[in-house]
């Protein structure tokens, strides 16, 4: 299981040579959490120096090996970050390569909760805007599947804060591998 330096670990020792390893989770894939994977891999890209693998998957099977959303993928390439892949359901034998897994909304952090019970030493489960400033209490990305292009920017918006301010802690060494 991941854990924070200041458990008894020293932060240059923690963050040294390893590998971080993340995923971003909603509900079908498509959306959000592409969109999360897409810039940490732009922002890790920027900082060229960081060892964080991450990746996305969803805790619904709906949309298993679509591409992700071609509103996403639009939104996203105008900002000149791609989004790859195809969507997956997240497996609770995910749990044992990571050291984070971030949920989008309080729904698919209750899933995933639910899918740990019977994990033996899961990584922390947590909400991606636990790292946004401008979350207040809400702290839920919100799904822009049924809206308009105005949603999906606002989730990149959202995301990037959160991923940006991530990446900071993981950088300092307050959050990192097993």
């Amino acid at each position: 299981m991941g854990v924070a330096a200041g458990e008894g670990v020293e932060a240059a020792e923690y963050a040294a040579g390893m590998t971080t390893r993340i995923s971003f989770v909603c509900l079908g894939n498509i959306c959000r959490s592409p969109t999360a994977e897409g810039v940490a891999r732009h922002l890790l890209a920027e900082r060229d120096q960081m060892d964080v693998e991450v990746e996305s998957a969803g805790t619904g099977a709906y949309h298993v090996g679509n591409p992700p959303d071609r509103r996403a993928t639009e939104a996203a390439a105008d900002r000149g970050i791609a989004l790859d892949g195809r969507a997956r359901k997240f497996d609770p034998d995910d749990f044992g390569r990571l050291d984070l897994v971030l949920a989008m909304d309080r729904a698919n952090l209750a899933d995933l909760q639910a899918a740990a019970a019977g994990v033996e030493d899961p990584p922390p489960i947590r909400l991606l805007r636990e790292w946004d400033a401008e979350a207040g209490t809400d702290r839920d990305v919100p799904d822009p599947y049924y809206g308009g292009a105005d949603g999906f920017e606002e989730v990149l918006d959202m995301v990037t804060r959160s991923v940006e301010q991530l990446l900071d802690e993981i950088d300092e060494g307050r959050i990192g591998p097993i």
